[in-house]
């Protein structure tokens, strides 16, 4: 039952090593609970850090491959491949659609497409957009909770450590410090235990949700450049 506590202190405070001895069951629970919530946090935390990080460094690559290609279709048809590249994989069922739309039933391509197909086209690119950026913000939840309900918790935990220690109080018949105050520090132990997880998931989802924005942002972009260029070099004049 020491494990949470050396988590949360290192194991170096004999304070709250008394604290702990002294909590009750269900701030034990509690305390527990909050710490594999915070393994968790902090698991997604790091991942989609790494996530992001490298989705930004394929998505530069990408974009300088992109713009000196010669067609718009030509990395397409080179058939390369670029896993956790979002910006490729907005590309990839863009051309795929495309290519569809260009074939004929002998298996050559037409030079262009009408305005209906385009459109359809476009509508493929929103949706991939909308994919890769669900993608992108998949765990990004269980941060929002730990930021909103950790604290609570931990409040609970206080509240009900308090409880019992007023409950203890008054079937002893006596009100001092020292009959109150190990019950009083038990309990805020579960306050403390909130805010240590919920600190470190606040400034963790911020981070996160400005960069997926940013990366959001750089994904429509890139789905209305692609738009563009589709239509400069297939759309058929009307």
């Amino acid at each position: 039952m020491n494990l949470p506590l050396y988590i949360l202190a290192a194991g170096t405070n004999s304070q709250i090593t008394y604290i702990w001895e002294k909590a009750t069951i269900e701030a034990k629970v509690i305390i527990i609970f909050l710490v594999i919530f915070s393994m968790f946090a902090w698991s997604v935390m790091v991942s989609k850090s790494l996530q992001m990080r490298r989705a930004r460094r394929l998505n530069d690559l990408f974009m300088a491959e992109f713009r000196a290609q010669r067609t718009v279709l030509d990395i397409h048809d080179r058939r390369v491949q670029v896993e956790g590249c979002p910006l490729f994989t907005v590309y990839q069922e863009g051309c795929v659609e495309t290519e569809a739309r260009l074939k004929q039933p002998d298996g050559s391509r037409k030079k262009h497409v009408s305005l209906k197909s385009m459109e359809h086209i476009k509508r493929t690119l929103e949706s991939a957009v909308a994919r890769e950026a669900l993608a992108l913000e998949s765990g990004i939840i269980l941060l929002a909770l730990a930021v909103s309900g950790a604290p609570f918790l931990g409040l609970l935990g206080t509240v009900w450590g308090v409880m019992d220690t007023f409950a203890g109080v008054a079937q002893a018949g006596r009100a001092d410090l020292a009959a109150m105050a190990p019950g009083v520090a038990a309990a805020l132990i579960t306050t403390v235990a909130g805010l240590l997880v919920a600190i470190p998931s606040m400034f963790g989802y911020n981070w996160l949700v400005h960069h997926l924005r940013v990366q959001t942002v750089e994904l429509d972009n890139f789905a209305q450049e692609l738009a563009s260029k589709l239509e400069t070099e297939f759309l058929k004049d009307e």
